[in-house]
Parts: C-alpha cells; structure tokens; sequence
C-alpha cells in the first residue's frame, strides 16, 4: 500500500472527513484489521485565509510547496491536497517535489464522465467559482461547467467561510444550498459538483433532483484504490 500524503487544514473540518473516509474506503477494500497508510501535514487556515483574502497567492503556493516537501520527507509516495480553491496554486505546490498530486479536479471529472453527464453546476468558494482554474481544468476534461449567478455565487461563499470552516451547520443555509442547486439545474446542469470540501458537511446527493458530485468523496476513494494499485492516477490536462 502506498503512504497517502494528505494536505489538510483548509479547514481541518473537512480534513477530518479525508481521514475517516480513506480509512473507510481501505477497510471497505481490504477488510479485517486494515487502515490507510497516511501521513498528514495540517495547515494553519488563518494564515492560508489571509493569503487567499490578499491575493497573495505565490505566498500561498511557496507555502503550500514546503509543507508539501514535509509529507514527502515524512515517507509520502504521493500528494492529496485536501481541498478545491488551493489547487489554484497546484502547478507551484508540485515543484520539485518528486512524487505525484492526485489532482482534485482530475478526479471529479472522471466521476462525471464516467456518470454520462456533460454539462454540470459547479458550487465552491468565490475562488473556485468565479477564476477560471478550476473551471478550465473541467472543461479541458470536455465538460461545460456551470456557475451560479453573483448573489448566489456570494450566498454560497459566505456560509463556507462564515459557517461550514467553523462546524457550524444550520437547516436555513441548507435551504439556501438547495435553492442555488434548484437554479442551476433551471439552467441546464445536468449534475451539481460539491466543489469544496465543505459543502459535504451541509447537503448531500438527497439535496438536489441531479446526480451530484462530492469532491471529497470522490477524491479520498481515487486516493485509496490509486495507493492500493487499484486504479492508476487519473489523466492529467
């Protein structure tokens, strides 16, 4: 089994969901006694926030790249970056790293077409919804992507940072969620990608009338069937 390098802490809630669910999915796999061979380097949120916050997303990158060289120093065979927005900065993550990242979004667009569903809503942070690093990854994949419009694009990002990185889950913003999905399905999303490791905390497949697709999820099983040779990394773009 290849040691699983998880870059976490942005928020460390959905960090915690990446441990439980690679360690469900190995014992899903192996059975018995077994659990994933992880190793995990925890950021501080607050200070990845106010890079993000400040545009300062070379400081984001360089930072990312060390603790990522952490992982690989500490016995990582290859990198998960737990989370959507930071995969903005993957190019300078990987720099002379000299192990693989199994790239999120790589691994959500096979789900999708693997699902027969070309044309799909993306929900995430500001970041991810509105720059075009993420969106561009997907339609490299030859996906249309769909984002919703700015006061759903902003209702959204606020509950992340407001609500989600902190625990706290409300059925109001539930609400909120539902009717963001509801808008874009009226336009055409044929499934809804969960495109922040959050958001998996507040709505699930039951939230909306299209298929869905959970970033975490799917990127913590890609991680665990890739470091037990059950799949190999998906194409990259």
């Amino acid at each position: 089994m290849k040691v699983i390098g998880l870059l976490g802490g942005m928020s460390w809630e959905s960090s915690a969901e990446y441990y439980r669910l690679v360690n469900e999915r190995v014992r899903e796999l192996r059975g018995g006694y077994h659990s994933a061979r992880t190793v995990l380097y925890s950021a501080d949120f607050a200070e990845i926030e106010a890079m993000q916050a400040e545009g300062r997303w070379d400081d984001a990158g360089r930072e990312l790249n060390r603790a990522a060289r952490a992982l690989v120093a500490a016995g990582a065979d290859f990198v998960v970056l737990c989370t959507n927005t930071m995969h903005k900065v993957a190019d300078r993550l990987t720099e002379d790293l000299g192990v693989p990242l199994l790239h999120l979004a790589d691994t959500t667009a096979v789900a999708i077409k693997a699902a027969g569903i070309q044309r799909v809503g993306l929900l995430g942070t500001g970041f991810t919804m509105a720059q075009p690093f993420y969106r561009e990854r997907l339609a490299a994949h030859g996906l249309d992507v769909l984002v919703p419009d700015e006061d759903d694009r902003e209702t959204v990002h606020r509950v992340i940072y407001d609500e989600l990185v902190h625990g706290v889950v409300t059925e109001v913003s539930r609400e909120r969620y539902r009717e963001v999905i509801a808008r874009l399905v009226e336009a055409g999303a044929e499934g809804v990608i969960y495109g922040c490791t959050e958001i998996e905390l507040l709505v699930g497949p039951e939230d909306s009338t299209v298929p869905t697709f959970p970033t975490t999820r799917l990127h913590a099983e890609a991680a665990v069937d890739y470091a037990l040779g059950e799949a190999s990394l998906p194409p990259a773009v």
